[in-house]
C-alpha cells in the first residue's frame, strides 16, 4: 500500500470514528447538548482536528442523517428485488413496504432516534441537493399508495400524499413509544405497530373522510421543528 492510499485509509478511519462518536453522543445526550469539543474528547482528538473533517456540528448531523436515509433506502430497494414485492397486489405491497419502514427502528435504533426523535437537530431542507435520494424514496412510497387508488383498492378521493403522512405518523408513533419506553406493562410495540398499519389501511379502504391535507414536504425529516444551527 502506497503512502497516498494509507493516508486516505487513515483519514476515512478518523472520519468514521468522528461520526460514530457523534452518533452515540447525539442519541444519549441530545444533539443540542453536544459540542464539537465533547466529540473531540470522546475520540481523544482536538476540536481543531474535527473541523478538518467537518466544518460544523450541523455537517456531522447531515452526514449521519444521509447514512441513515441511505440505509433505509437501500433496504427498501433490496426488499423489492429479493422479496418479489413488485409481484404483490398493490395493498399487500404497501403493507410490506411500510412495515419495513417500522422495522428500521429495530435494526438501526440510533439512526432512527437521531432522524426522527431529536427536535434540536437541523432541518435537512437546508442542504436540499444532498438529500435528493430521500425525496426519491418518498416519491416511490407515494407512488405505491397511488397505485392502490388507481386499482380502486382505495376510493378515488384518497390523496396519496395524505395517506403517506398518516401511515408514517402512525408507525413513527409506535416506534417512538417503544424506543422511549412509554409502553404499559404487557404491551407489545410490534403488535401495536401492526395494528396501526392495518387499521389505517382499512380506514383508507373504507372511504372514511380525511380532514387533513398534506404539504409537499421534501422528506420525512421536514415534519420536525427546525433546530438552531450550532457550530
Amino acid at each position: 500500500m502506497g503512502i497516498k492510499e494509507r493516508q486516505e485509509r487513515d483519514r476515512e478511519a478518523v472520519g468514521r470514528a468522528i461520526l460514530d462518536a457523534a452518533r452515540d453522543l447525539f442519541v444519549t445526550e441530545g444533539y443540542g447538548n453536544v459540542s464539537i469539543r465533547k466529540i473531540a474528547e470522546r475520540i481523544e482528538y482536538s476540536p481543531a482536528a474535527i473541523y478538518g473533517y467537518f466544518p460544523s456540528k450541523d455537517d456531522i448531523f447531515y452526514a449521519l442523517a444521509e447514512e441513515g436515509f441511505r440505509l433505509l433506502w437501500a433496504r427498501e430497494h433490496a426488499d423489492v428485488r429479493n422479496a418479489g414485492l413488485d409481484a404483490l397486489e398493490p395493498l399487500d405491497r404497501v403493507r410490506s413496504i411500510f412495515w419495513r419502514f417500522y422495522e428500521f427502528s429495530h435494526q438501526h435504533p440510533q439512526y432512527f432516534e437521531l432522524m426522527f426523535m431529536d427536535r434540536s437537530v437541523p432541518r435537512i431542507s437546508q442542504v436540499y441537493e444532498r438529500f435528493a435520494f430521500a425525496r426519491e424514496m418518498k416519491t416511490y412510497l407515494v407512488t405505491q399508495l397511488q397505485a392502490c387508488v388507481d386499482a380502486e383498492v382505495f376510493p378515488a378521493q384518497v390523496d396519496a400524499h395524505v395517506a403517506f403522512r398518516l401511515l408514517v405518523m402512525g408507525l413513527l408513533g409506535a416506534a417512538v413509544m417503544r424506543l422511549s419506553d412509554r409502553l404499559g406493562p404487557g404491551e407489545n410495540a410490534d403488535a401495536l405497530a401492526r395494528d396501526v398499519l392495518n387499521v389505517t389501511l382499512r380506514g383508507l379502504q373504507s372511504g372514511v373522510v380525511l380532514e387533513s391535507t398534506a404539504g409537499r414536504a421534501d422528506c420525512p425529516l421536514d415534519a420536525r421543528p427546525a433546530g438552531k444551527k450550532v457550530s
